[in-house]
C-alpha cells in the first residue's frame, strides 16, 4: 500500500470514529458558540460602542472597555508577523479538532473546544483586519494587558486540559 493510500485510511478511519463521538460534535458546537460570541462582542465594542474612536470606556475602578489593535499573539509576542500567526492559528486549530475527535473524557474536551473557539475567534480577526481587536481592560487590577473573549476562551480552555489533567493523574494513581 502507498504512503497516500496508508495516510487516507488512517484520515478514514478517524473520521469514522470522530462522527461517532458526541463529544466531538459537542465540542464543534461549543467552538462554534464560542466564535460567534467573540464575534459578536467584537462587532458591538467596533461598531455599536464605536470604540476605536472613543478609545476608552471607563467602567469601574477595576474595569474598562480600552481598544486596542494587537498585531501580535499573546501580549503582543510576535508583533507584525500576521501570516506566521495565522499559519500557526490554523494547524493549532487543525491538530486540536483531530484529537477531539479521539477525546473520550468530557472536560478534556470542553478544553479543547474552548480553544479552538479562541484560536478561530482570533484568527479571523488576523486575517480580515490584519490585527485582533482586544477590548477587556483590568489594569485596575495591575493587569497590564488588554485581551477579548476568544483570549479568555483560550484561557479557560487551558484550565479546563490542566483540570483533566489532573483529575485523570487522580484516577490512575500516577
Amino acid at each position: 500500500m502507498s504512503e497516500t493510500n496508508t495516510y487516507m485510511s488512517r484520515v478514514n478511519e478517524w473520521w469514522v470514529s470522530a462522527r461517532g463521538n458526541k463529544l466531538f460534535w459537542r465540542g464543534l458546537a461549543g467552538a462554534a458558540a464560542i466564535i460567534i460570541l467573540d464575534q459578536a462582542t467584537k462587532l458591538w465594542i467596533v461598531h455599536g460602542l464605536a470604540l476605536p474612536e472613543i478609545g476608552k470606556i471607563e467602567i469601574s475602578g477595576i474595569f474598562d472597555l480600552s481598544y486596542v489593535e494587537n498585531r501580535g499573539a499573546s501580549f503582543g509576542l510576535l508583533h507584525g508577523m500576521r501570516w506566521l500567526l495565522s499559519i500557526i492559528s490554523i494547524g493549532v486549530a487543525v491538530a486540536l479538532t483531530v484529537w477531539l475527535g479521539r477525546l473520550a473524557r468530557p472536560i478534556a474536551a470542553t478544553g479543547v473546544a474552548f480553544i479552538i473557539g479562541g484560536a478561530l475567534g482570533n484568527l479571523y480577526d488576523r486575517i480580515a483586519y490584519g490585527y485582533v481587536v482586544d477590548f477587556l481592560d483590568f489594569s485596575g487590577l495591575h493587569f497590564p494587558w488588554v485581551f477579548n473573549v476568544a483570549d479568555s476562551a483560550i484561557n479557560i480552555g487551558i484550565a479546563f486540559l490542566l483540570l483533566d489533567a489532573w483529575k485523570t493523574r487522580d484516577q490512575t494513581g500516577s
